[in-house]
């Protein structure tokens, strides 16, 4: 088991609160096909196991149907609630965000969440379906139920869309992000209104998108660092303030993830994995959504 002694970092929102920056999902691996109401054990332990070995940002959302097992785990955890950075989204109940939130908060068994994320603007049949939404979630953020409010899958098109009538700015945007899909165009619309970027399926580039020509590179980059590529993928994420979400059920890969934690790549080295990723395009998730070669 990895002795990590470094802490996670973390990075400053426009709201002023502040997300660590190395998260653990209950999407992907863990997320349910079946009914929500039959317990999955195993993303109990999963989160518990996280939790001990230091992993503070906790991400779920409405539609993974892991809400009730997330609520178990942080009850379970042993670390106070205010220690720990509590993500959920809104999907299937995105027409009624009010009681979508108290509904996820029961789940939970929290009075808040750190978090609040519309999961997807594809619902949205005009700009004005999205200004309103956006609207119930800064009432959200009013009452108390979330810190925090923000979305994810959002295209430009549709985060310009809500800043004409935002009273908040969203302090994230949850895309996924990696080498192979470095959305240019939407981290420059970021940086320009101070939304933070995190990412899910860091670890493609080195996983499920092989062969491509970062291969090479990051194995060397592994190499020298003498850590794993996805330790790599991680913290080329961190090092351009971009905050990776990742999952396992092994306790040894968990632990080895912290080590991202422990190293920096060099402005040099960045600049290379951003070119050679740039050669190739992948999408892993929500390519039906989005045009095949979209890049933004």
């Amino acid at each position: 088991m990895a002795n990590i002694n470094t802490p996670i970092p973390v990075l400053k929102l426009n709201d002023g609160t502040s997300m660590p920056m190395l998260a653990y999902g209950t999407g992907t691996a863990w997320f349910k096909k079946g009914e929500e109401s039959k317990v999955d054990q195993g993303v109990i332990d999963g989160v518990k196991m996280a939790i001990k070995l230091g992993y503070t940002h906790l991400d779920g959302a409405e539609a993974y149907k892991t809400e009730p097992e997330l609520g178990t785990a942080i009850k379970e955890g042993g670390v106070p609630r205010e220690k720990l950075f509590i993500t959920t989204k809104v999907m299937q109940n995105v027409r009624d965000i009010q009681n979508a939130l108290k509904s996820s908060l029961k789940k939970l068994q929290l009075d808040y969440v750190d978090l609040y994320l519309i999961h997807e603007p594809f619902f949205a049949k005009s700009d004005e379906d999205l200004q309103n939404a956006w609207a119930e979630m800064e009432a959200l953020q009013k009452a108390g139920l979330t810190k925090s409010i923000g979305v994810s899958n959002f295209l430009p098109k549709h985060l310009e869309a809500i800043l004409k009538t935002a009273k908040v700015v969203p302090v994230c945007n949850q895309i996924e992000f990696h080498p192979y899909l470095q959305h240019t165009e939407l981290l420059d619309l970021h940086k320009k209104h101070n939304i933070a970027t995190t990412a899910y399926g860091p670890l493609s580039a080195a996983t499920k998108a092989k062969p491509g020509p970062a291969d090479n590179f990051l194995a060397a980059l592994a190499k020298k660092y003498a850590v794993s590529e996805g330790e790599v993928s991680l913290r080329w994420c961190i090092d351009q303030d971009v905050v990776p979400i990742t999952t396992s059920s092994k306790e040894q890969r968990l632990s080895d993830y912290l080590r991202a934690a422990t190293f920096k790549l060099t402005p040099a080295e960045i600049k290379q994995l951003n070119e050679l990723g740039q050669e190739k395009h992948f999408r892993g998730f929500w390519a039906a959504k989005f045009d095949a070669n979209d890049r933004s």
